[in-house]
Formats: C-alpha cells, sequence, structure tokens
C-alpha cells in the first residue's frame, strides 16, 4: 500500500481532479475552515446534522490546494456521511491515511490531515467541547 501503488494514485487524482460534494451548503449547521501555512492548503467544510444533531447527514467542502489536501477532503466528506461528532473526533492520522490508500511521507501529514482536522475542529466548537481560538460568524 505504498506511494507507488498506481491505483491509489488513480484515486487521488480522480478525487482532486473531480472532487465530490464539493460546493457550500447553504443550510448546514455548522462550517469551519482551516489552512496549512506551510504550502497555503485551505479547506472550508459545510456540515448539516440530521434530526438527532450528532449525526452526520451531509458534508460539502471548498477549498484549494495540493492534490493530497482536495482528495482527502473529497474522499472524507463521502466517508463522514452517517458518522456521529463524536466518532469524527475519534479519527486519527491512520484513518486518513486508509482513505487515502497511501503511505504518507512526513511532509505530506499535514496535507493530507487537514480536512481531518478542520471536521475535527468545526465539531468540537459546535458541540463546545473546545475553545479553540477563532471568531465564527453566521
Amino acid at each position: 500500500m505504498g506511494l507507488g501503488s498506481d491505483m491509489y494514485r488513480q484515486q487521488i487524482l480522480d478525487h482532486y481532479k473531480n472532487p465530490r460534494n464539493y460546493g457550500e451548503l447553504e443550510d448546514s449547521d455548522f462550517e469551519h475552515v482551516g489552512e496549512n501555512p506551510l504550502c497555503g492548503d485551505t479547506i472550508k467544510l459545510f456540515v448539516k446534522l440530521a434530526d438527532d444533531d450528532e449525526t452526520i447527514e451531509r458534508v460539502s467542502f471548498v477549498g484549494d490546494g495540493c492534490a493530497i489536501s482536495q482528495a482527502s477532503a473529497s474522499l472524507l466528506s463521502t466517508e463522514l456521511r452517517g458518522k456521529t461528532l463524536e466518532e469524527v473526533q475519534e479519527m486519527d492520522r491512520e484513518d486518513v491515511e486508509e482513505l487515502l490508500g497511501v503511505d504518507l511521507t512526513p511532509m505530506r501529514v499535514k496535507c493530507a490531515v487537514l480536512a481531518e482536522k478542520v471536521a475535527q475542529d468545526g465539531a468540537a466548537i459546535y458541540v463546545g467541547d473546545e475553545e479553540i481560538d477563532q471568531t465564527t460568524t453566521e
């Protein structure tokens, strides 16, 4: 499952060129933006919750950056559907590597986990679990 796997490379390129769930969700329950200042990648996630107020019904994103960060956001946007906010908080780097299907070099880890971090920070702010130094506007 290394970087040499053409199948996984193709998947990453496909999600980069044809991102799933790209665009803003008008009726999102929360949105959150994050960036990787080292390379300039940015991702803004929009999350719509089910009536139970904890299960993710829909996710979309907008952003700009390298193939890894944008493919990761696209893959994550499909993977998060049906998960609870608590399950999102429990995700880690290995989950992202599994989604991408590649072993990440240290330089690429921050690119790959950016969308996951944005989802986790947004969920934490939404449920009030964590104080994150960012001003949000409705």
